[in-house]
């Protein structure tokens, strides 16, 4: 499969035949964030990127969100959401998101814990980019259910059409991997059903559990069941499987997910962050793949692959 030659714009050929996709799930990977890690090693911007085999991102972002929209281009992808991989770099996707408005929203990483991070967030929102708060709370070491966590979701309640994207399950930041930087997360604070009792506190708040999540799929389906307004993100290769067994593929977790969501609550999400790799069609080709062949319809396969993104970044459009 290859973007369609043919057709309308952003339309990309699938076992269905041409369809529109739009990806819920990819990180921007920018020059603050690479300087950042750069000097967490003591090392030059330019070496960093050497280290880890990326094209070193343009100084502006709003170059590397036109380097973005160029690939999607090339792969037929409709809209993506940017997110923002370390607390601070917020400002970057906002100013992606500003360049090219119609093809991208944008994602700020959070931390409770940090000082007035429930005012930033509140400020970066008011804005008008941004759509989506990142919870990691394995990363930053605090449960959802914090009073400090709440201060958060409650700026997310209050500006409607605010998506709140929470990790689950193991968490492993390539980039860090390969430059030797640590990785302390506390996976006690990665379980799905930290989150019951937070959706259900707010209810007009859409939550977005990414990966399935990442290992805790059992957990993850629990909570998707207890809770309507909890959509699960299909994003990449899915490598948590082997905690399963021999007998878990990709089938069989879409099988298993769209049991308990339904095709409505599920979000295609690549996972794409660097370049020269760009966008990563292999996630696409593979769950287009499994879920052809486990007889998913036509309407339901839109559904996954850009229905819902569009429902839940509609309103702030």
């Amino acid at each position: 499969m290859s973007a369609a030659n043919q057709g309308p714009a952003y339309v990309r050929e699938s076992p269905w035949g041409p369809m529109t996709v739009a990806d819920g799930h990819i990180h921007l990977l920018s020059h603050r964030l690479l300087s950042m890690l750069a000097g967490q090693r003591q090392v030059s911007a330019e070496e960093a990127a050497a280290t880890l085999q990326w094209t070193a991102p343009p100084e502006d972002p709003a170059q590397l969100a036109e380097l973005w929209a160029q690939e999607l281009d090339r792969h037929g992808v409709a809209d993506g959401a940017l997110i923002a991989s370390v607390p601070g770099d917020e400002g970057s996707v906002v100013c992606a998101v500003s360049r090219l408005p119609q093809r991208f929203r944008g994602y700020m990483m959070v931390n409770p814990m940090a000082e007035r991070a429930a005012e930033n967030a509140a400020g970066v929102l008011s804005g008008g980019q941004m759509q989506g708060i990142c919870f990691f709370p394995a990363m930053h070491r605090y449960s959802i259910q914090d009073p400090k966590a709440t201060a958060l979701l409650d700026v997310a309640a209050a500006r409607p059409g605010t998506v709140v994207f929470v990790h689950c399950g193991v968490l492993s930041v390539g980039f860090r991997n390969k430059l030797g930087l640590p990785s302390e997360f506390d996976l006690r604070f990665s379980n799905p059903l930290d989150l019951p009792l937070v959706a259900q506190r707010y209810p007009r708040v859409n939550f977005v559990i990414p990966h399935f999540g990442a290992g805790m799929f059992r957990e993850a389906l629990m909570l998707t069941d207890l809770c309507a307004n909890v959509y699960l993100d299909t994003s990449s290769s899915n490598r948590w499987m082997r905690y399963e067994g021999s007998h878990c593929d990709l089938r069989e977790v879409f099988r298993r997910a769209l049991e308990v969501a339904g095709p409505r609550r599920l979000m295609f999400g690549s996972d794409s962050s660097f370049f020269p790799r760009g966008w990563n069609a292999a996630v696409f080709e593979a769950q287009s793949k499994a879920l052809y062949e486990l007889g998913v319809s036509d309407r339901d396969a839109r559904r996954i692959f850009a229905g819902t993104y569009q429902e839940l970044f509609r309103e702030g459009r």
